[in-house]
């Protein structure tokens, strides 16, 4: 077992009402576990607590067996990968050696990265099909791009288990579906994979497990195809949408009638 969450509950200080609370979920190895919810639900502020970037209020988070509150950040990071939703570059490290710190935590301060670090960056990039950006300024590329490459920074260390908050929003049509296609991979080959989405046709996608926080902060969670219901959606987003199975693509689909309807 990767992640074991008993009774988690978050309040940002200064309010009184809780984000999430009571939240409880699993992750095993290899599993894709997709979460969804409204604007403000939450999603981002659980991801930080799994990656021990936030102190929850209440509950417990066991990583790898072990109480995160007894680990410190380095060793939560050789066992975590994160990809935030958004990365603002500070310096204009070449895309190659953007992705190479990211192997900060298994190096240590004082030392060099290794050749085996620079070919495992490169791979990296290779997968995210990113290669030819290699030498290229961060802070040059496009928000897509930069994108891409945060993603190979978190996945080129090869850590145990990779937390990704909305890594489609600024992806185009197509590099959202390549990487639909690389965490499903990823997932086949033992990587435990966390996604929050705003789109309920990502997790039909993936499949696995699913989880829904809904706008009082609980959260439900399983199997994807018992989660993501038409009612749930729609009681989730306030919108008339419907689940519909099309035969052209062999899969059931979420979709919303006109607009003049």
């Amino acid at each position: 077992m990767i992640y074991s969450i008993k009774g988690l509950g978050y309040t940002y200080p200064g309010t009184s009402r809780a984000v999430f609370k009571d939240v409880n979920m699993t992750l095993r190895e290899g599993e894709i576990l997709s979460i969804l919810g409204p604007n403000g639900a939450g999603k981002t502020t659980l991801l930080n607590c799994m990656a021990k970037l936030l102190t929850p209020d209440s509950g417990e988070i066991f990583l790898r067996g072990t109480d995160i509150r007894d680990m410190d950040a380095r060793k939560v990071a050789g066992i975590v990968g994160y990809v935030p939703q958004t990365h603002v570059p500070v310096f204009g490290y070449t895309v190659l050696n953007f992705v190479i710190m990211g192997h900060a935590p298994k190096i240590g301060i004082f030392k060099r990265p290794s050749v085996e670090d620079e070919d495992a960056a490169f791979d990296a990039l290779e997968t995210l099909n990113i290669a030819h950006l290699a030498n290229r300024p961060y802070t040059d590329i496009s928000g897509g791009e930069r994108q891409q490459a945060v993603i190979a920074r978190a996945i080129a260390r090869n850590p145990a288990a990779i937390l990704f908050d909305e890594p489609t929003a600024h992806l185009d049509y197509g590099n959202q579906h390549r990487i639909l296609l690389l965490l499903r991979s990823m997932a086949q080959r033992g990587f435990s994979v966390v996604i929050t989405t705003h789109n309920p046709d990502h997790a039909i996608l993936l499949g696995g497990s699913a989880a829904i926080i809904d706008r009082d902060g609980y959260l439900a969670s399983g199997e994807c195809h018992e989660v993501i219901t038409e009612a749930r959606l729609m009681n989730l987003y306030r919108t008339n949408l419907r689940m519909t199975y099309v035969p052209e693509v062999s899969r059931t689909v979420c979709v919303t009638p006109p607009l003049d309807a």
